[in-house]
């Protein structure tokens, strides 16, 4: 009876301090991911306003066309139609109604500081990208024609990176009520490619060059990095308030 009573009591430290340990390297991995983010959006972002990315862009714009006729691009025409719906995920209506079901799912669940988490992430994220478009004035590419409709000037990407901070921003809500790792890693993988799927989507379609989108996915997984960093202080804090509060 007592070797089991050890054995419980050495299991639940050692359940603790796997969990300890997750929760001091979380941030670490987050606050990693929103310096190398931030990094690679300023020397993309220096390299485009000093003209030095037109011949990459051009290349790697080029290699999704038929040869010889960039009009054309690759593939049947019902890959051409797949880029359509694909890249509808990372549109702001889809977006909107997604981050508003998510949204009222944690309100009706009484859940306010994930609803207003999920909100504050996306909105900001979105807001940012409409700044930094006006900010540096990029036209959209005009090598051919545009397979989709599009309003706003090119770099960043809005698709690329809204898409980046809203998909993993829910994941993150996700592997937060989630213990199980695999099931954490699955879902962080989904929202992972959703954004690498939009992303291709946008520069198959003609309207962005990659470093429009590079520089999307890069600001956009720094930003949901950076959300993602606040809301787990912010819990820890509480978690060590409350421990505080109930100790003798």
């Amino acid at each position: 009876m007592t070797d089991v009573l050890q054995w419980n009591r050495m299991r639940g430290w050692l359940v603790e301090g796997i969990r300890t340990g997750n929760a001091h390297r979380l941030p670490v991995v987050l606050f990693a991911v929103l310096t190398l983010g931030v990094y690679v959006f300023i020397e993309i972002a220096e390299e485009m306003a000093e003209g030095e990315m037109r011949r990459i862009d051009e290349l790697l714009f080029l290699s999704f066309r038929v040869p010889g006729d960039p009009s054309t691009p690759l593939g049947p025409a019902w890959l051409q139609e797949t880029a359509v719906e694909v890249t509808s995920i990372g549109g702001y209506p889809l977006i909107i109604l997604t981050l508003a079901a998510v949204t009222g799912f944690f309100l009706v669940t009484r859940r306010y500081g994930a609803a207003a988490y999920a909100v504050l992430s996306v909105g900001t994220g979105a807001l940012l990208s409409q700044v930094l478009k006006q900010y540096y004035g990029r036209p959209r590419p005009d090598l051919v024609e545009h397979l989709d409709t599009v309003h706003t000037l090119s770099f960043p990407s809005g698709h690329a990176l809204v898409t980046t901070v809203a998909y993993l921003t829910m994941a993150s809500l996700v592997i937060a009520h989630v213990q199980d790792r695999r099931v954490r890693a699955y879902v962080l993988f989904v929202a992972i490619c959703a954004a690498l799927l939009v992303g291709v989507s946008r520069v198959y379609l003609g309207v962005h060059w990659p470093s429009d989108v590079a520089a999307g996915w890069a600001l956009g997984a720094a930003w949901a990095s950076l959300s993602w960093l606040i809301l787990h202080l912010l819990v820890q804090r509480r978690k060590r308030r409350g421990t505080s509060t109930e100790a003798p």
